[in-house]
């Protein structure tokens, strides 16, 4: 695999060191569509054409893989809600799942569309869900319940995607019709559409801030548009093919990541306005997919190689808080990204020759229990052991001095193996409670209703009686 760095050089490459390649998985069988951190950036999750989940816990010593079968077609999104606790999913067989993200796999469906469901998102506060679909609707359900909540129908086309904004007032959808509509959840009206002759839309995201929204277009542009004042801030033409996928770092909101068919990942700093560097991790394959940790120092990019690469981010931290980075452009329409005239490759490769060399390993793959079909709440994983993942780390040279503390490091490393474990045992818990509270909860609704009815059928009996003793 040829993976390959381009560095652009700008004003601001000295507050900047260069990704690195962290880890690199495979275990899909297809295409990868999405990937999702978990809020506790010790999980992967992401889905495949192949129509399975995968969630990677790639910062547990035993590197458990967990794949989840379940959907009957391929899988186009995945995202973890805001505590962790659930996974959600949507397919090309147009169903939405609800993933418990352990080794039993616990899983909740309902037919959410009808056509492919396109992208799946959690509101702010867990509470509900945003599905888009190919059969042009966006809507939003109840997690808890899976309850549909309301439909929002003006787009004319296929709808890519649409995502909460970060305090969940807002939803922003895009999709084949060139045209991305911001929404109230509070009155459910289109408050405004920005439009784009160019080309259709095929992904959305929300700054950090939530004043703007990156799109990202099928003619591999990248437009930044300000929903305060609904006037677009910047325009990019940095790929060459088709934008999948776009995410914005969650603490530093001037960088973003796109992913392109056109085999690159790329990352820009809006605030100098510029391309900073271009990937080329998943060559001659299409980058399908982009997102960052919560706290922004990894980033992980999926292909249609069907594998997952995990990048040391190496950014620096910053030292203030978030900066709104597009209060500067409020006097311009649009602003041209600045082209570069220094270019340095760096070899995925020629990594392996530094001080730290880069090792490689690859392992069969082979499961410790067989993947069952789904049923509502049924045990799903398919647990593959850490020889199941085919990984690229970090290899230490160890110096003679270093030999001396080889001992602790291994006694450390017993310790974190034992927290670990106490931390998913606790995880197990939360979502057995979770579990049973649903349960409860459907329970008081169908008492509830007995008793509403019940009341209901007194009353009218009651009023019944008054009106024969009247005629009477």
């Amino acid at each position: 695999m040829s993976t390959k760095t381009t560095t652009t050089t700008s004003t601001t490459a000295n507050d900047l060191c260069d990704p690195s390649v962290a880890q690199h998985y495979k275990g899909h069988k297809d295409a990868i569509t999405a990937v999702d951190f978990n809020p506790n950036s010790r999980q992967l999750a992401s889905s495949s054409l192949d129509g399975t989940i995968m969630v990677w816990n790639f910062k547990s010593p035993q590197a458990r893989v967990f794949r989840f079968s379940g959907h009957t077609d391929g899988v186009t999104s995945v995202c973890f809600s805001p505590t962790g606790h659930l996974v959600g999913s949507g397919s090309r067989d147009r169903s939405v799942r609800l993933w418990v993200p352990s080794i039993k796999g616990e899983n909740n469906a309902f037919k959410a569309h009808s056509a492919t469901v396109r992208s799946v998102d959690f509101s702010s506060d867990g509470e509900f869900i945003a599905t888009a679909s190919d059969d042009k609707s966006v809507k939003i359900w109840s997690v808890h319940r899976q309850k549909f909540q309301f439909s929002l129908n003006q787009h004319t086309n296929w709808v890519r995607a649409a995502r909460f904004a970060p305090d969940s007032s807002l939803i922003a959808s895009c999709g084949d019709d060139k045209s991305t509509k911001i929404w109230d959840i509070r009155t459910k009206e289109c408050v405004h559409t920005f439009y784009d002759n160019e080309a259709s839309m095929h992904d959305v995201r929300f700054h950090p801030s939530g004043t703007c929204i990156a799109t990202g277009l099928s003619s591999g542009g990248i437009k930044l548009w300000d929903c305060r004042v609904n006037r677009l801030l910047q325009s990019y033409h940095s790929h060459e093919s088709c934008v999948n996928s776009l995410h914005f770092h969650p603490r530093q909101g001037d960088v973003l990541l796109s992913a392109s068919s056109d085999c690159t990942v790329k990352i820009h700093d809006l605030k100098e306005g510029r391309l900073i560097y271009t990937l080329h991790g998943h060559q001659p394959h299409a980058a399908t997919a982009v997102a960052f940790t919560k706290t922004g120092d990894q980033f992980a990019s999926a292909g249609s190689d069907n594998q997952i690469l995990i990048w040391d981010t190496n950014f620096t931290e910053p030292t203030e808080q978030l900066r709104d980075v597009f209060s500067g452009f409020m006097g311009r329409s649009t602003f041209q990204p600045i082209q570069s005239t220094t270019n340095t490759d760096i070899t995925y490769t020629s990594l392996r020759s530094h001080t730290n060399p880069i090792l490689e390993s690859s392992r069969t793959i082979h499961t410790a229990t067989d993947c069952v079909h789904p049923t509502e709440f049924s045990q799903q994983a398919e647990i593959l052991e850490p020889s199941a993942v085919e990984s690229v780390i970090s290899q230490p040279v160890i110096t003679k001095e270093g030999q001396n503390s080889a001992k602790s490091k291994e006694d450390n490393l017993r310790i974190m193996e034992k927290l670990e474990m106490i931390t998913n045992q606790m995880d197990i818990l939360t979502q057995t409670v979770a579990i049973i509270e649903q349960r409860l909860t459907n329970t008081e609704d169908k008492l509830n209703y007995l008793m509403t009815s019940k009341t209901a059928q007194i009353e009218k009996n009651d009023e019944q009686k008054a009106n024969n003793d009247v005629n009477n």
